[in-house]
């Protein structure tokens, strides 16, 4: 596959999105507006920028955030067990595909861009028996991160709210570190007060 200025790759863009948002103490997150576009939206567009394949998941194909997305050139798959965390939607996308090479990238941290995509994509087609993960420019680990196909076989065995976790601590020797500028492999927006303090301190992308 042919992706961003011609990089050739195998990877899918894998965006978890059917959580509950519970932080947010009744707001939904992925759905709160950033100039004018849900949250949700706006990063799934960085990704099919990439020109990476993008799948998304999301509580359900009613649900507004489904709705989001519904004009874009994603895969969109409903998490029915949604409620069982995290976990749930790596366990769905292995039931769809199967073991394949992922990037999984979290919807709700804002200042992943599209570059940091094809930074990464371009670090697994280097090196693809590696888990690479994406660091802030201090070395503190955060997302994007890419899981080669032999990772992903473990995604079916996932549980609770704890993402790829598992995988990562038992693979420590198999994961290359790629640091990204600033902070942003680590800004999340997980509550009312970091939507708040983001917005006053947003750098400009």
């Amino acid at each position: 596959m042919r992706g961003f200025q011609g990089l050739m790759t195998d990877l899918t863009l894998f965006m978890p999105a059917a959580g509950r948002s519970s932080r947010m103490r009744g707001t939904d997150k992925l759905m709160t507006e950033i100039d004018g576009v849900p949250l949700l939206r706006r990063q799934v567009l960085r990704a099919i920028d990439s020109e990476i394949p993008v799948v998304v998941t999301v509580p359900d194909l009613d649900h507004p955030r489904a709705k989001s997305l519904a004009d874009l050139k994603a895969t969109i798959l409903a998490v029915p067990d949604f409620a069982d965390g995290m976990t749930a939607s790596f366990r769905r996308i292995y039931e769809a595909f199967g073991a394949i090479s992922l990037m999984v990238a979290l919807p709700d941290m804002p200042d992943i861009r599209t570059s940091d995509f094809h930074q990464l994509a371009e670090s697994y087609n280097k090196a693809p028996e590696w888990i690479h993960r994406a660091t802030a420019e201090d070395g503190t680990p955060g997302h994007p991160t890419v899981f080669p196909d032999w990772a992903t076989q473990a995604f079916h065995t996932l549980k609770g709210d704890t993402g790829a976790k598992p995988i990562l601590r038992a693979h420590p020797d198999r994961i290359k570190y790629h640091a990204l500028d600033g902070k942003r492999a680590l800004t999340d927006l997980d509550t009312p007060e970091a939507f708040a303090h983001w917005t006053c301190h947003r750098p400009e992308n």
